[in-house]
Formats: C-alpha cells, sequence, structure tokens
C-alpha cells in the first residue's frame, strides 16, 4: 500500500492504466494500492479519462457491478494519425530510398520504436472494437509492428516462419504465391503456437498484390481460425484491383509512384483514413 499525494496518485494510476491496455482493473486494485476510498479513486478516475479523450490518447471505460472496474482502449485520434502518416510519407518519399529493381528501403524505418509504436497504435486503434485473440505476421520485417500493435491490444503475438525451425516442434506448412514473378514459396506454423479457432488479427510491413498475407489466410484455415482483421503499414499502389488477392486491409499508407529512373517516390495516406 502506497500513501501519496493526490497529484503524485493521478500520475502513477495513469501510469499503470496505460502500461496494461485492454485489461479490466478492478477499483479495489486501486484503493487497496494507494490506500484511498473508492470514491476518491474514481474521482481520480474521473480526471485521468477527461484528460484521455481530451488529448486523444485513448478512452476509459468503465464496467459497473461486483466485477466491474476501469479499462484503457488506447486510440489515436484522427488528427494525430495524420499528422503521424504525413511525417511518415515524407520519409518514406525520399529518393535515396529507392534500391536496385525498383524496391524501396523501409528497414531504418522499421527499426525506429517511436515509428513502430505510433503505427502500432493506429492499427490497434482500426480493430479496437474486434474480439482478436492473438496478432499474427511472417518473419521478419514485420515483427516490429506485430509487436508493436500486439502491445496496445495486450495480445500476444505469433510468428509464421519461412523455414521450419526444428525448435518449433511439429508445425503445419503450406505453399503460397508471392511476388512480382509469381514465385513459390513456403510458410510453416507451429502446431503449438496458436489454438484452433482462434481469431486472428493479422499484420505486415508491406502490402503488393497480397500474395503472403493471402498466404497466412490460407495457414490460419488449417487450424480452423477466423481471420478477424488485415492491417499493413505500406501498400502497393500500382497494383490494379482485378489483380490484387486481398480486398479487406487496412492500411496506413499507399506508395503509389517508385521510379528508378528519375528517383522519384510518391506516398499518400493509406485507406486507414476512410474508415
Amino acid at each position: 500500500m502506497k500513501k501519496l499525494k493526490r497529484s503524485a496518485r493521478l500520475v502513477e494510476m495513469t501510469q499503470f492504466l496505460l502500461s496494461r491496455p485492454h485489461t479490466l482493473i478492478p477499483l479495489t486494485t486501486f484503493a487497496e494500492r494507494y490506500g484511498a476510498a473508492k470514491s476518491s479513486i474514481s474521482e481520480d478516475l474521473a480526471i485521468i479519462k477527461e484528460v484521455f479523450e481530451d488529448e486523444g490518447t485513448g478512452e476509459l471505460q468503465t464496467l459497473a457491478g461486483a466485477a466491474g472496474g476501469v479499462k484503457y482502449i488506447p486510440h489515436l485520434a484522427k488528427e494525430h494519425a495524420l499528422e503521424f502518416i504525413h511525417g511518415l510519407c515524407e520519409q518514406l518519399a525520399q529518393p535515396d530510398r529507392i534500391l536496385p529493381g525498383g524496391y524501396l528501403y523501409m528497414s531504418d524505418l522499421l527499426g525506429e520504436p517511436g515509428i513502430m509504436n505510433e503505427a502500432g497504435k493506429m492499427i490497434a486503434t482500426a480493430f479496437r472494437n474486434q474480439d482478436i485473440d492473438v496478432v499474427m505476421t511472417v518473419e521478419t520485417k514485420g515483427i516490429p509492428l506485430a509487436y508493436a500493435t500486439g502491445a496496445q491490444l495486450n495480445l500476444p503475438v505469433v510468428l509464421v516462419r519461412r523455414d521450419h525451425q526444428v525448435t518449433e516442434g511439429s508445425a503445419v506448412s503450406i505453399n503460397y504465391v508471392s511476388g512480382s514473378h509469381k514465385s513459390l514459396h513456403t510458410m510453416s506454423l507451429s502446431r503449438r503456437a496458436m489454438k484452433e479457432k482462434s481469431r486472428v488479427l493479422i499484420v505486415d510491413d508491406f502490402m503488393k498484390a497480397g500474395g503472403t498475407i493471402q498466404g497466412m489466410v490460407d495457414l490460419l484455415a488449417e487450424f480452423n481460425a477466423t481471420v478477424a482483421g488485415v492491417g499493413v503499414l505500406v501498400e502497393s499502389g500500382s497494383v490494379d484491383n482485378d489483380e490484387r488477392l486481398l480486398h479487406d486491409y487496412v492500411s496506413l499508407a499507399n506508395l503509389t509512384v517508385v521510379d528508378p529512373r528519375s528517383k522519384q517516390i510518391a506516398v499518400k495516406p493509406g485507406n486507414y483514413f476512410d474508415l
């Protein structure tokens, strides 16, 4: 039990909530933690709730009854999300990101915790009202975004392997077609990685035609799992709709032009802002 002044208690309660998103916390937890009456705790939570909503950082849900409490739901306000995405688009549009073959270098951005945390919060915002059990991605570049999203939703992350690891135990493997050359690849998932009939949020760093994500969708069918949603950091806008294998997804940014000859890159906000 901690005896704190109210100002200090408000700070610690806020940190406590931020570190436990999507977790129901009984009022008795705070009352016992700070040696305060539930009425005082309720007043403190009302202040925190107002600040969260005013700053656009999330919402504080209150559940009444003996089994009730409060739950912090991360939420990024649209104006904050737009500001972040415009900054990300500017970074992606730097001419020196173009690699031989017309590929775009993104690894530095995927390695920035601040960028991934904001992107993860955006994807978590888009799917915050969905019933989800796990976040899934395929190794390796999508891993930082998947963990950032999982942290915001307070969900475990499942990694699909491109090569089966003996330390994973028995696994389910499938072949899938991906890339502009329609090449055949293999992906696998350990049978112990996820329970059957789970509801899964698929996350990936980049999507062109959607072959890799469609492969994960097909793999989930082997687990009798349900795709609760698909979120990608960047989608390619140069793919025709009839060529795209996936149509139901949320993208944060849309890469419309990559011209190696003129060193021109054009990126705009994705369909996240159409929701």
